[in-house]
C-alpha cells in the first residue's frame, strides 16, 4: 500500500477518501524539520498532499521514495522546483478553482477599506454612535474610480470583471505580457508599473511570489502612489516590503490599505498594521470558503492519485519532469 503524508489542510471528506485507499498519515501544527514521527513517515512516503509544507533540498534528502507533491493551493512558492526536477519528482497545484472566490475576497477588502466598514462596525458596537456621523467618519467612493491591477492572471481578470461591470471603474493593469483580450473585454489600459502607481485610486497587487516579485512594492512605489490611494495586497506577503507599507500609512503617503497576507504568517500580535484604523487585515483567507476549500482538496487528491499511478496529473507545474520520467517510454 502506497504511503501518503497529508499536511496541514486537506478537507475531511478527501482525507477520509484517501485513507480508504492508501496508508495516510496526517500532520498539523508540527515542525517538519524536527518532528520525529513526520520524519519517520517521510522516509517511506510515496506522495505528499497539503498546504505550505516547505519542500526543499533538506526535506527531499529524507524522502527517497517520493514521487509527487500535490499542493492544495494555486501558489507553489513553498516548493523548490529545481530540486524536485533534479529528482524527477512531480509537483502540482490547484489553479482555476479558487479564482472567483479569491476575487470576491479581494474586492470585498477593497470595498471594506474604502468605506471603512470594519472600523465603523467597531464604532457602533463600542457604543460610540451617539449622534449623526460627521465627515471624520466618511469613506470614499469605489464606483467610477481608477483601479490599477498588478498581475493580470486568472484572479486579476476576475477582479477586473467585477470592477468594470459592477462598479464602472476604469481599469489600468501591469503584467509581464499585454493581454489584448482583457483590454477589449474590460476596456483596460496597459501601463508601466510607475504609471499605474501614479494614476490609480486603488492599487491591487495580485502577482505570484517569485524571485522577481519579492519585495516589488516598497518605499519608492508607495511614494509614487496618490496620497488618496488605497493599496490592497492579495498576492503574498513577501511581494511587499511590510515595513515600507507601515511607514507609508504612518506618514500619510497613501490613505489606507487592505491586506490578506503578511511577511510572516501568522503575523505577530504587535504588528503595527493591526493597530491602524486605516488598515483592513485578514488572516490569508482569500480562498477560504467551505465550497472552494473542498474543491481544492478534491483536485489536489486527483493530481496526487494520477501521479502515484503513473499518469500525467492535470495540473503539473513543471511538465519537463513528466517528460523526463517518461523519456523513451
Amino acid at each position: 500500500m502506497k504511503k501518503i503524508i497529508a499536511y496541514e489542510r486537506v478537507e475531511k471528506p478527501v482525507l477520509e477518501y484517501l485513507q480508504q485507499k492508501y496508508d495516510v498519515q496526517f500532520f498539523k501544527n508540527i515542525d517538519p524539520k524536527t518532528d520525529p514521527e513526520f520524519l519517520e513517515q517521510l522516509n517511506e512516503a510515496d506522495g505528499i498532499i497539503g498546504l505550505d509544507l516547505p519542500v526543499d533540498n533538506e526535506l527531499l534528502e529524507k524522502a527517497p521514495n517520493l514521487k509527487i507533491v500535490s499542493n492544495v493551493s494555486v501558489g507553489y512558492n513553498n516548493l523548490d522546483l529545481e530540486q524536485l526536477a533534479t529528482r524527477n519528482i512531480m509537483a502540482t497545484n490547484t489553479p482555476g478553482i479558487l479564482t472567483d472566490t479569491v476575487a470576491d475576497t479581494i474586492f470585498g477588502i477593497l470595498i471594506a477599506t474604502a468605506r471603512r466598514i470594519p472600523e465603523l462596525d467597531h464604532f457602533v458596537k463600542n457604543g460610540e454612535w451617539q449622534q449623526s456621523i460627521e465627515s471624520e467618519h466618511f469613506g470614499t467612493d469605489v464606483h467610477h474610480k481608477t483601479l490599477g491591477i498588478i498581475g493580470m492572471g486568472r484572479i486579476g481578470q476576475a477582479i477586473a470583471q467585477r470592477a468594470h461591470f459592477g462598479f464602472d471603474m476604469d481599469i489600468v493593469y501591469h503584467s509581464r505580457t499585454r493581454k489584448t483580450d482583457v483590454e477589449e473585454t474590460y476596456s483596460a489600459t496597459y501601463a508601466s508599473l510607475d504609471e499605474l502607481l501614479s494614476t490609480s485610486d486603488f492599487v491591487c497587487l495580485i502577482t505570484p511570489l517569485t524571485p522577481e516579485t519579492e519585495g516589488m512594492i516598497g518605499k519608492r512605489e508607495f511614494e509614487l502612489m496618490k496620497k488618496s490611494a488605497i493599496f490592497v495586497n492579495g498576492s503574498r506577503g513577501k511581494t511587499v516590503v511590510e515595513q515600507d507599507l507601515i511607514d507609508a500609512l504612518t506618514n500619510g503617503e497613501i490613505a489606507a490599505a487592505g491586506v490578506d497576507v503578511f511577511e510572516k504568517e501568522p503575523t505577530d500580535p504587535d504588528n503595527p498594521l493591526l493597530k491602524m484604523k486605516n488598515t483592513v487585515t485578514l488572516p490569508h483567507v482569500g480562498s477560504s470558503t467551505h465550497e472552494t476549500e473542498l474543491k481544492m482538496s478534491e483536485l489536489a487528491a486527483t493530481n496526487l492519485e494520477k501521479g502515484l499511478n503513473g499518469e500525467k496529473p492535470t495540473n503539473l507545474i513543471d511538465p519537463e519532469v513528466w517528460a523526463q520520467l517518461h523519456k523513451g517510454s
